[in-house]
Parts: C-alpha cells; structure tokens; sequence
C-alpha cells in the first residue's frame, strides 16, 4: 500500500487530478457550512498530506510548482483588483487611513514579535503580515448598494497602499535575511527596488496599451499577453533578489488600466479563480504541521493571542482615528474596520514565503509557530470580517454620490441626472438594431423592436452577420448570405404589420459579436435588442459569449431578451431595484419606454436587510415615489419594500405575479481570485416568466 501511495505521489498527472477533484468538491460543502470556501482547501491540503492519507507531497517538483504558480497568481490577481478610478477619487483620504491601518498593526505586530524573543528584522516582517487587508466584505457592501459611501470607497482605495508597504517590508526583510546586511547593501536593495517597480509599473502599463492597440480584437493572445507580463515580473524580481510575489503584484497593477473591467480580465480571474489560487491555499494545508499546529494553540497561545488580538484592536485603533479626522459616523468607524479585518491574500503569500527562506545557517526567517499563528489569523479574520460587515454595512447612511458602479464620474448626484431622465427620448432617429440569428425567436424579437421604435418614431435595424471566409468566392459564404437574406426579408415584413419603417443590413464578418457592435456604430443605435442564449459551459467561460462581448463592446444600452409570450401581451412588469444610480436610472427609463409603448404596469421591489434600520427603508422608499411621481419617470401600480436575507428567492416568487422581469446587467467581482456569485445569476437560472436583462455599454 505503501509503495502505490508512493507511486501516486511522485505522478504528476494523479497529483493535478487529485487537486482538480479537490477544487470542486470541497468549497461548495464549505460554504454550505457557512465558512470560506479557502477553509475547505485548506483542509483538503491537511488531510491529503503527511498528517493525513498522505496522497500529495508537499515537497514533490509538481506540487511544488503548482503552488507556486498558484501564490504569484494570487498576488497578481489582488494588484489587477485593485480599483485604481476610486483611489484616485478619494487618494487624499485613501492615503491617510491606508497609513492608518498600516502602521498601527505594523507597530504592534512589531512589539509583539519583539517581546516573544524575535530579532528585529523578523519583528517587523510580522508587523507587516498584519498590516494589509484583503476585501473579503466587498460583496456585501456591493449587494447592500454601499459602494459609494466615502467610508467604504476610501478603505477600498487604503488597499492599494497597504499592499504595496507590506510587500515592499517583505522584500527587504528577506534581502537582510538571506545575505550579509550592510547599510550599502540595503541602499543598493531600495534602488533596485524603486527601479524595478518603475520599470514594471510604467514599462509594462505602457508596453499592454500598444500591445492591446495593435492586436484589437484577439482576446486569446491578448490574454496570453497578461500572463506573459505578471511571469516576466516575478522573474524580474527574483533577479534583484526580492520575492516573486512582489513582481507579481507590481505586473497586475501595471496592466490594471490596461485590461480594464472587459473580457480579459474575466479571462485572467477565471482561470486563476478557477485554476491556479486554490492550489495555492490547497498546498499551505499540506505545509500545515497538524501536532505542530496543535501545539503552537496549546503551548503560544500568548502569541497566537498576541497576534489575532493585536491586528483587531489596531485595526480598529486606525478607523477610530480616521473617523475623528473625517467625521464619519459610528456605522462608517465600524464598517471600515470590518473590511480592513481579512488577512488573506497579501498576508499568505507573504507569511509562506518567508517561511521558505532561509540564510546561510538554515534558520528561517519566520518560525512554525508564526507561521501557524498566521493560519489562525487567517481564518478567524476571513470568517469575522465579512460576518461583522454584514452587520455594521446595514447601518449605513446612503451614499450622497449616486453613480454608475463601473464607470461614472464622481459629483454625478441624483439632482443632476433626474433632469435628464424627465426628458422622454425624442429622437427623430430612433434606432434600435436588432441582431437576427435563430427563426424561432426573430419574430418576438422584431416585435419588441417594432414597439419601441413605433413609440419613439424610430426605425428598426435587423441585422444578419453572415460568417466569413478567407476565400470570399466560397461557395459556403454565399450560402450565409443567402441564409441571412431570407431572415432579414422576414424581418421586414413583421416590421411592416407594425408600421415601422425598416433597414436590414448584411454583415460578412468574421466575429458575430463584433459585427453587431459595429453595425451599431455605424447605424447610430439607441439601442441593441437581443436574444438570450444559455451557454455556460467551459468555453464560454474562457472565451466568452457573443453576449458578453456585445454588452462590453457596444457604445449604446444592450437589452437582451428571453420572451416566453408575444411582446404586446407583457403588461405587469417587475423591476427589482437595489439602490439609486445612474445605471439604475437608465434601467428605469427604458422600464417606462416599454410600459409606454405597451400600456403595461411597472412595479418597483426593493428588497432590504433585515438589520436596515427603518430611517433607511423610508428614505429609500421616499425617494423612489420622488422618482414615480415628482418627475414621472414610470406608471406605477405600485412599490413593493420587502425585507428578506434572500433577495433571489424574493424576487423568483415574485416574478410569479407579472409577465415580465427587467433586471440590470453587470460584470461579476472577485475577491482574491475566488469568484463571489451575484444575485442577478441565481434569478436567471430559476425564473420561470420573461426577462429583459439590460445593461448599459462596458457592462
């Protein structure tokens, strides 16, 4: 038995298999549990390893490569994270609580490390593990609609800072660690240093824009390129003798502009998410010492309590003092300390490389029993954090700045766009361009169309991508368009029972997507209609969806349409409503073009908290009838204020009652590389009725 384990062990295609397994069974189980799915990997590392069935080698070549690859993913993945627009919006402040909330834990990681027996290079490398944070609340303050609060933006943007201080401690503190220190040496590490993060951070951004220029459209290569860059960084580090994982991180916030929120940065979190970062975390469980572990919560209980106890005050220390600078109230204090909490990313991958290094005597820079107390911090901070945020993001005011999630400009209030949106579209050139592609949704398709363009004396744009060939006398693309020519003739006529002026387009192109979002260009479109199509597999995970490509590339709104009866019969329409913004405006205004054009009947459904104070739900409620009635955005039967923990569930019982559901589009976070799932993808699994899903461009 022994020697098949053995066998197992040394075979690197069991070895992957294992963690494939591994990464698919066991975080679904975890969260179940309500714990981190990062718990559940990590557990799956103790019970593989020595302590355990012993199935995996934590020394062997692949698992080590594997974990490697997976811990310079991780850190390149929290630098491309990083949202570079809001610490510009609020650097000011981000700068003040980032130092905040990075030298009160560095100071007191600092004492406690001295005051346990440690020299004081180590001291202050275990000063540094407390001082970053990993947004593990994001999630929660993103579905509560608190983005924008300044309180929340400014910790958002405090990351960045907190980050790069950390990993630039850990760079130095191995440099000591593993050579002769000298005051030259060191001044020779800081110039190296500043150097490389100039060259990566200005080299690489620049090098990724003309790259992405020159190469338009090619998503693959595109996305090769991105791996390319954070590899090259974490070698280029590795050469001046500091960590890779500083490298990677200064490679993803270089291409951080560059990727932007499109499709290859989904491409890139996919597959790290998906891949490459729960080796990482399975691979820290194989590295876990089980009676070591045990007796470091046995025996250095004082330090284990030292440092957890010490990150929470301190932590809580540097939001108190930014909360007496600032002014903000008690629910802010309390949220930015719950989302400064989490230490997992930054703070792993920095504790397991310094565990890794050694000096010339063998002596590691940090020992077992810290590294094991960072486990603990680990995992107490990642279930606390996002607990206490849950509970303290419910309390707070609603953000006076009222703007598109992804893209506005801030001082966007609601004052300034509520003018705007009482003008009713009055273009004389309504366009709405409608891709035709499947006979048996075209019909409702074109009707939709029709409707909206009659209401708005506009026309109607069916366009037909015929499939490209690198030989345009193929006998197959005259086939295509032929194909595409009887579609569209039928398209005219449905546009003519409608009495809506038609002008169909044919397209030869070799990207569909791409062909529908320039014909829109092109046309002018106010609008793109399209219909849904479900595709989840493991190819349209990677390479994306016509879909998700036209909602990113188009230049105009982008309703997209799964109709299970004929358009003019879809009267009682829903219209789940999270908070106030710019996008959510927009979703309202077409909401009432299609009630217009229909006779239909809107309901707005805001579904709260349980913990909202009722201050809250009033303000909110107020201000949606300043929407329904004041400005005369909708016809409304009327608005629905639910509380419920399950806003899905909510509004999948709900749908029962209407014909129709609008829901808003937008692009899927991450946190730490792990994927964090959204309301909107539940909905659409189980709604049983119609749906528009309708986002705005870049969505």
């Amino acid at each position: 038995m022994d020697s098949l384990l053995s066998v197992l062990r040394d075979n690197p295609l069991v070895s992957f298999t294992i963690l494939l397994l591994v990464i698919l069974t066991l975080p679904p189980i975890f969260e179940r549990l309500r714990l981190p799915g990062l718990v559940g990997l990590l557990f799956a590392g103790v019970i593989l390893g020595k302590d355990g069935f012993y199935i995996l080698d934590a020394d062997s070549e692949s698992i080590k490569l594997f974990t490697d690859i997976g811990k310079i993913y991780l850190m390149f993945v929290a630098g491309l994270e990083i949202d570079l627009a809001e610490f510009r919006r609020t650097k000011e402040r981000s700068l003040v609580f980032g130092s905040l909330t990075f030298f009160f834990p560095l100071l007191t990681g600092t004492y406690v490390g001295y005051n346990f027996g440690f020299g004081w290079n180590s001291s202050i490398l275990i000063g540094s593990f407390l001082a970053s944070h990993t947004l593990l609340g994001f999630p929660i303050v993103q579905r509560l609609g608190m983005v924008k609060n300044q309180a929340v933006m400014v910790t958002i943007g405090a990351t960045i800072f907190t980050d790069i201080a950390a990993l630039l401690i850990l760079a130095i503190c191995v440099s000591i660690h593993s050579g002769d220190f000298s005051a030259a040496s060191l001044v020779i590490q800081f110039v190296s240093l500043g150097f490389y993060s100039v060259f990566v951070l200005f080299g690489f951004d620049w090098l990724g824009k003309e790259y992405f220029r020159r190469s338009g459209d090619e998503e693959s290569n595109q996305f090769l390129f991105v791996l390319l860059t954070f590899l090259l960084a974490s070698i280029g580090a590795q050469l001046i003798n500091v960590d890779k994982i500083v490298g990677a991180f200064l490679a993803g916030l270089a291409v951080n502009d560059v990727v932007g929120n499109g499709p290859v940065k989904e491409k890139v979190e996919f597959v790290g998410g998906t891949l490459f970062i729960p080796f990482f975390f399975v691979g820290m469980g194989l590295l876990l010492d089980i009676p070591a572990f045990l007796e470091t919560i046995r025996f250095q209980q004082l330090l284990v309590i030292g440092i957890v106890g010490g990150l929470i005050v301190s932590k809580l220390l540097a939001a108190t003092i930014a909360k007496l600078i600032y002014r903000y109230t008690l629910a802010e204090l309390l949220t930015m300390w719950s989302l400064s909490l989490p230490q997992v990313a930054a703070t792993l991958a920095a504790a397991l490389a310094a565990y890794e290094v050694q000096n010339s005597a063998g002596e590691r820079l940090i020992n077992e029993a810290v590294f094991n107390s960072i486990i603990v911090l680990m995992l107490i901070t990642s279930v606390l954090g996002p607990v206490l945020t849950a509970q303290f993001a419910t309390k707070l005011p609603l953000p006076k700045t009222k703007e598109n999630e992804e893209n506005d400009n801030v001082g966007s209030t609601l004052d300034e766009w509520l003018p705007q949106l009482r003008t009713e579209i009055k273009n004389d050139n309504f366009t709405v361009v409608i891709p035709i592609y499947n006979p048996r949704t075209q019909r409702d398709l074109i009707e939709m169309g029709a409707l909206l363009a009659k209401k708005e004396s506009g026309i109607i744009v069916p366009v037909s991508i015929a499939a490209a060939n690198v030989h345009m006398d193929d006998p197959q693309v005259d086939g295509n368009l032929k194909q595409s020519q009887i579609l569209l003739d039928r398209a005219i006529e449905i546009g003519q029972e409608f009495n809506v002026s038609a002008q169909p387009i044919i397209r030869i192109d070799d990207d569909v997507a791409q062909g529908i979002s320039r014909s829109a260009k092109e046309k002018n479109a106010d609008l793109i209609i399209m219909g849904w199509t479900e595709n989840t597999g493991l190819k349209a995970r990677l390479f994306g969806t016509i879909l998700d490509t036209v909602f990113w590339s188009s230049h105009c709104p982008v309703a997209v349409m799964r109709l299970l009866d004929n358009p003019t019969n879809l009267r009682r329409i829903l219209l789940p409503i999270k908070n106030i913004s710019k996008a959510t405006l927009e979703t309202l205004k077409f909401a009432k073009l299609f009630a217009d054009a229909n006779q239909g009947k809107i309901t707005l459904l805001h579904i709260c908290d349980r913990q909202t104070p009722n201050e809250q739900i009033t303000e909110f409620k107020n201000t949606l009838y300043q929407l329904a009635t004041d400005y005369k955005l909708l016809e409304i039967s009327k608005i629905k204020m639910i509380i419920h923990e399950e806003p899905a569930q909510v509004i999948i019982r709900a749908s029962h009652q209407f014909d129709l559901v609008i829901l808003r589009s937008f692009r899927r976070r991450t946190v730490g590389g792990l994927a964090v799932s959204d309301i909107t993808t539940e909905v659409l699994k189980k709604l049983s009725c119609s749906l528009v899903l309708f986002g705005q461009p870049h969505s």
